[in-house]
């Protein structure tokens, strides 16, 4: 409880002293005393913007603002215990040495003992237009910052040049930069801005007579070491005075290379002479030389320089602005500025390598970064240079880290007759020119353009592509990015790298492809580039790839304008190949669309190229097919209709390859084939046997002899050679044909009952029954006589069980959509009876 008590104590009587000190500073009093010959006005205002909350009280009477003039003594007080939140303070002092001497030397800050506020000191000096002054100030020199710009110790000066009474902004300046002196023609408005709790003391410069400069300006910079600087005309960012002439000078040690850079600039509309830039450079026989503002200023000075801007003659109705910004590097010389680097582009065509730093167009940089120079000339250097087609250059770089720099090229390569550009190949290879350099490429664009009923064919046939997608992504050091334009749609087909499986890419429309590297790689790889292009006739579809994968790789594809989608009516094909003795499997990686159709219809199409393949067929409201194997190379179509709002068509599929199994009904099949082939030799070797032991032959069927049933004659049109039940498909061992006997004299036997439908030599194999489609043809020939014929007897029509197997095999995929096309066996009579029941 003693110490609560005594903590209380404690606050209260620190209350008292903070009530104590604010009643003192609203008691204390501030005196300025001016006198007649100094020529100084101090003006207390309230500060802009801010609620008059306090006043000042002059011999107990409140005022808002106070006033003291030359050979005034003034008391005041404040109400308030911060009067810098509401007042702020100017001090001029008028110096005229039109009408007596001037007080040339150190300015100094008069009076003394002002109150701690804001203030701002004015030096207004009125001087002859035949008389120049100068303002020379001390180190660390000054600044020039552009307008809305701050200081950042809140301390900057303000300096305007006065011609009778017109007042041109020379500029604004801070501290610590290189500005060490300004020259001005006639009277001059100098201003020093402080803080109120600012520790300045001096004002920093002293003024001084001499001679006219015969120019609006001259603004000296001293430039030691490495450093940029940059500086503005008079008024900027309003218009440069018209007529005028001003001078910067540049003093900068002769083992130092200074450059100059046009950042910003506008002309005005000139009706007499012509707005230019001068330069006095050394070491030039030259000089002046004379540059406009669109040229690129000169660079790698050896030493000091002098820069001077000329205005003209305005047009009066319309006079435009004449304004310029502008930066100055200095640097030590580079151990490689003598090096030059030859680029021959003299038989390149329709391209431009652009040299530039890294960021370039969208990242400026500032200027306080190192720089970087290209030059192509010893005086002709810049952060950019773009380099055209059909000449030679010698180029060298004003660089101590070339990493900072990138190259982009773009060429153009179209085609306006077929008959003459379809013969011709073209190479999408980066020149040599390029990647000989010391300087990573950034991208290569090339730009295809093709008229209506041209399309454009891109190959790749030993490196291939691969698509870039997230379960197959690229990691090369260079990709293409491939998009087809029209004027009406844009058609990204994707992001695509070497080392895939995409052989070709037929498109429809122009054609961008921008092939951008990743790391330094791409100088090792650009020997291997093999992508090629040429213009074909036209295509139906958008997009076609013929895909050509490794056998034992997994390949993914997907639709073009992956992340938007692809665009309504767009057809997409794949012709994907497939080994001869491989077997491929398809399948998506969603089982739906995922789209609902505003207008049309959108269609996954898949068919293998072979004859009488099926065709696969799914709609958006379908699911899509299963994954299936694919024995022949197949074609997989996607288009899309008018997808509903915010929906997006957008689909990947896969395709991977085994080796082709062979069937063991198939091997089955051929060993039992074997079989009746051994079993036929041993019989016909046994019957040659019987031949010359017995007579006469047995087992051999003869024409001569009659062995039919006695039946009606004439009912019955077709003899057995002509209609088809002497068709056999299996023969006993017993049975053997007659004309693999002959007499022992050498003739003939009897002509034996054959298979009539095959017209060749009987191999070592029977030939095989006809499909079922040709024994529905011959019973539709013989259902359409007139006459229809009684039923057989039993010796017309012996029965026979055929093991018959249906043409054509195909897998069965679980797709209920499809036709069972597997290998069954049945009887050719129950086979005859259902289509009996069919007809």
């Amino acid at each position: 409880m003693a110490a609560g008590r005594a903590l209380a104590a404690l606050l209260a009587v620190l209350l008292l002293l903070v009530a104590s000190a604010q009643h003192l500073q609203r008691q204390a009093s501030f005196t300025i005393s001016l006198r007649t010959v100094d020529k100084v006005t101090v003006m207390v205002k309230p500060r802009p913007g801010v609620p008059p909350r306090c006043q000042i009280r002059v011999k107990n009477v409140g005022r808002p603002e106070l006033k003291i003039k030359p050979g005034e003594n003034v008391t005041f007080t404040f109400t308030c215990s911060t009067p810098e939140k509401y007042f702020i303070m100017e001090i001029q002092k008028n110096i005229d040495c039109v009408s007596g001497p001037c007080p040339f030397g150190d300015v100094h800050l008069y009076p003394p003992g002002l109150p701690r506020l804001n203030r701002t000191f004015i030096w207004d000096v009125k001087a002859s237009t035949k008389a120049g002054l100068e303002l020379k100030f001390s180190a660390p020199w000054l600044r020039q910052i552009e307008p809305g710009e701050t200081c950042p110790d809140f301390v900057s000066y303000n300096i305007n040049s006065r011609i009778d009474t017109a007042t041109v902004n020379i500029g604004t300046f801070c501290r610590n930069g290189s500005v060490s002196r300004v020259k001005l023609l006639g009277g001059v408005v100098m201003s020093l801005h402080l803080l109120w709790d600012s520790p300045v003391t001096t004002s920093g410069f002293s003024i001084a007579n001499r001679a006219s400069i015969k120019r609006l300006c001259i603004i000296e910079s001293i430039l030691n070491g490495e450093s940029s600087i940059t500086l503005m005309s008079p008024n900027y960012p309003l218009g440069f005075p018209e007529d005028e002439l001003m001078t910067w000078q540049f003093v900068i040690p002769s083992n130092m290379r200074a450059s100059v850079f046009f950042h910003n600039y506008s002309l005005s509309n000139c009706e007499r002479k012509e707005e230019r830039v001068e330069y006095y450079l050394p070491g030039s026989f030259s000089n002046p030389e004379v540059f406009k503002l669109s040229d690129s200023q000169p660079a790698n000075i050896a030493g000091s320089f002098n820069l001077s801007l000329q205005g003209c003659d305005q047009d009066t109705q319309n006079p435009g602005i004449l304004r310029l910004l502008f930066q100055v590097v200095v640097q030590h010389p580079q151990v490689d500025e003598n090096v030059t680097y030859l680029v021959d582009l003299s038989k390149e065509w329709n391209m431009t390598v652009t040299i530039h730093f890294e960021g370039w167009p969208s990242h400026i940089p500032s200027m306080s970064e190192p720089i970087c120079l290209i030059c192509k000339d010893p005086r002709t250097c810049d952060r950019v240079l773009t380099l055209e087609s059909g000449t030679v250059y010698k180029i060298s770089f004003l660089c101590k880290d070339l990493s900072h720099l990138r190259i982009t090229a773009e060429k153009g390569i179209s085609c306006v007759d077929l008959r003459w550009c379809q013969r011709k190949i073209y190479s999408l290879s980066v020149p040599m020119a390029i990647t000989k350099l010391p300087i990573r490429l950034h991208k290569f664009i090339w730009k295809l353009l093709a008229p209506d009923l041209i399309n454009i064919e891109i190959t790749s046939s030993s490196l291939k592509l691969q698509q870039h997608v997230p379960e197959q992504r690229c990691n090369t050091s260079y990709s293409y990015s491939i998009v087809s334009a029209t004027p009406e749609t844009e058609l990204n087909v994707g992001i695509f790298c070497p080392g895939g499986s995409i052989e070709k890419i037929q498109m429809r429309n122009n054609i961008t492809i921008s092939l951008k590297t990743f790391g330094k790689g791409f100088l090792n790889e650009s020997n291997h580039q093999d992508l090629k292009m040429s213009f074909v006739p036209h295509i139906k579809d958008e997009c076609t790839f013929t895909v050509s994968p490794d056998p034992k790789a997994k390949v993914y594809l997907q639709t073009p304008s992956w992340l938007y989608g692809l665009p309504p009516y767009v057809s997409i094909s794949w012709y994907v190949v497939v080994p001869s003795k491989q077997v491929a499997r398809l399948g998506f990686s969603k089982d739906r669309m995922g789209i609902a159709c505003e207008t049309g219809r959108a269609y996954v199409n898949i068919k293998e190229q072979t004859s009488g393949a099926e065709e696969t067929v799914r709609r958006e409201d379908e699911l899509l097919p299963a994954p299936r194997n694919m024995y022949h190379d197949f074609w997989v179509n996607i288009s899309n209709c008018k997808p509903v709002d915010k929906m997006q068509l957008a689909l990947q599929f896969w395709v991977t390859f085994a080796d082709r199994q062979i069937d063991l009904g198939v091997i089955l099949g051929v060993v039992a084939g074997a079989g009746v082939l051994v079993a036929i030799g041993l019989t016909v070797g046994c019957v040659k046997k019987k031949k010359k032991s017995q007579n006469p032959m047995v087992g051999v069927y003869n024409a001569n002899v009659n062995t039919q049933v006695p039946r009606k004659q004439g009912l019955f049109t077709k003899g057995r050679k002509t209609n088809e039940s002497h068709v056999y498909a299996v023969i006993d061992d017993a049975v053997v044909y007659g004309h693999l006997l002959k007499e022992s004299n050498g003739s003939v036997a009897p002509e034996v009952d054959v298979y009539r439908p095959f017209d060749g030599p009987i191999g070592s194999l029977p030939p095989s029954p006809p499909p079922l489609s040709f024994r529905k043809d011959i019973k539709h020939s013989i259902t359409s006589d007139a006459e229809e014929p009684p039923p057989l007897t039993d010796a017309d029509h012996d029965t026979y069980t055929f093991a018959h197997q249906k043409s054509g095999q195909s897998e069965d995929n679980g797709d209920t959509n499809e036709k069972n096309n597997g290998d069954t066996s049945m009887s050719l009579l129950e086979n005859k009876e259902q289509d009996s029941s069919v007809e």
